[in-house]
């Protein structure tokens, strides 16, 4: 009993804690002055709802190995319910390794790259052209890393992160 409430104790903080970074560095300058208050969080209907995004996984780095996902994902977080992911590498050639994209299931598989434990969501193919999309449709970890190498490239550590998608808000947020 006390193993398994340690565990969920131990959830809990991990998806505090990652609610937390996506919120970190963000501009949230309320100040002091709340003149403006009435404007910003009145009683008046906003029909300009944000859309959901194409998010390009690493920016221009793309997906391949060497580059620190885990740095990207804190720096452009937060991310949004709705949102897609869009993995781009190149398909396995002479000069480029092989890469797939693996979800797992929880956190742990995730710091083990635990692949049995994993659903391989696209094959060293599928990152070409317009890349391999992956919708975040639920608000829960997602935890995403390359699998080829048998692992190597997530247990090297840079070839994977985690994020936390949260609810989009219903105002544009400044």
């Amino acid at each position: 009993m006390a193993a398994k409430f340690a565990h969920e104790l131990v959830i809990l903080v991990i998806i505090a804690s990652m609610f937390a970074v996506s919120m970190a560095n963000k501009d949230w300058s309320f100040g002091s002055n709340n003149t403006d208050w009435w404007s910003r969080f009145g009683n008046h209907h906003n029909t300009t709802q944000q859309q959901p995004k194409n998010i390009i996984v690493g920016g221009l780095e793309h997906w391949h190995f060497g580059y620190n996902y885990t740095d990207w994902a804190i720096k452009n977080a937060p991310f949004y319910v709705n949102d897609t992911l869009v993995f781009k590498y190149d398909a396995p050639n002479a000069t480029t390794f092989p890469h797939s994209v693996y979800m797992f299931q929880n956190f742990m598989s995730f710091i083990k790259c635990d692949l049995k434990r994993a659903k391989k969501l696209s094959n060293p193919t599928q990152g070409g052209g317009e890349g391999f999309k992956f919708v975040l449709k639920r608000w829960q970890p997602h935890y995403f890393a390359c699998g080829e190498r048998n692992g190597f490239h997530c247990n090297n550590g840079t070839m994977k992160f985690s994020i936390m998608p949260m609810l989009r808000p219903f105002w544009q947020w400044p």
